[in-house]
């Protein structure tokens, strides 16, 4: 069962969702949804990790639901123009999660906009033990400075990925190298943005949902949560 939790970025009322386990929690999850802020897929994500033992926690970007793409490419540009702005409205999530599960390790995991979100936070130096991009983009206005990642990394990229040029991919490990960040970087040949999204947007030659790629990208996110967790 869903639980619903409202919380603050200074005067932004926000609204989580909180899907927990049935018997023990091995750790809590920050789920970063995508530009549309949370959907079915997104939703189906956290219902899985609550089977697997986690708390999850599905953020809000905005304080409501764009109706449209549209709406939310206006909401998505307002919330980014400030790097700073930005990651203070995805630090108030780690923060409601945190005081959810104040005695359990940290992870976050995000889609597209929320893949950004979490490496933003890794950027940031949040103290998580895993921040894991699914089809995220990677660019950023304040690159890490070495030593700020304390988060292991997992990037899942799609290589086919039209928001995500190769060149940016490039620009990522250099600095994530500059960083000394812990990262992994999987990348699937051929494979478009948003391949973890079953219910991909049609008429967009853009984003394609590839069932293999949404597989082995889940099998290493919770592969490699088993390994920092251990």
């Amino acid at each position: 069962m869903v639980e619903v939790v409202t919380y603050r970025d200074g005067e932004t009322k926000l609204t989580g969702h909180v899907y927990r386990p049935v018997g023990a929690v091995r750790a809590s999850v920050a789920i970063f949804p995508t530009i549309m802020n949370p959907t079915p897929a997104v939703v189906t994500k956290a219902e899985a990790l609550a089977k697997a033992g986690y708390l999850a926690f599905i953020c809000d970007f905005y304080g409501r639901n764009p109706h449209n793409f549209a709406e939310a490419q206006t909401l998505a540009s307002d919330l980014r123009q400030q790097a700073t702005v930005y990651r203070q409205r995805l630090a108030a999530g780690l923060a409601t999660v945190r005081k959810l599960a104040p005695d359990l390790p940290q992870a976050a995991i995000g889609f597209c906009m929320g893949g950004q979100a979490v490496l933003e936070l890794a950027r940031d130096s949040a103290n998580l033990v895993l921040a894991a991009s699914f089809h995220g983009l990677l660019n950023t206005d304040l690159p890490a400075q070495p030593g700020a990642v304390k988060a292991r990394i997992l990037v899942c990229h799609g290589d086919a990925d039209e928001l995500v040029p190769r060149e940016q991919v490039i620009q990522f490990w250099e600095e994530m190298d500059h960083s000394g960040a812990n990262w992994h970087f999987h990348s699937y040949s051929g494979v478009k943005h948003g391949f973890t999204n079953p219910n991909a947007p049609p008429n967009s030659d853009m984003v394609a949902y590839e069932p293999s790629a949404d597989r082995q990208s889940w099998s290493a996110l919770l592969g490699l949560l088993d390994e920092v967790l251990s």
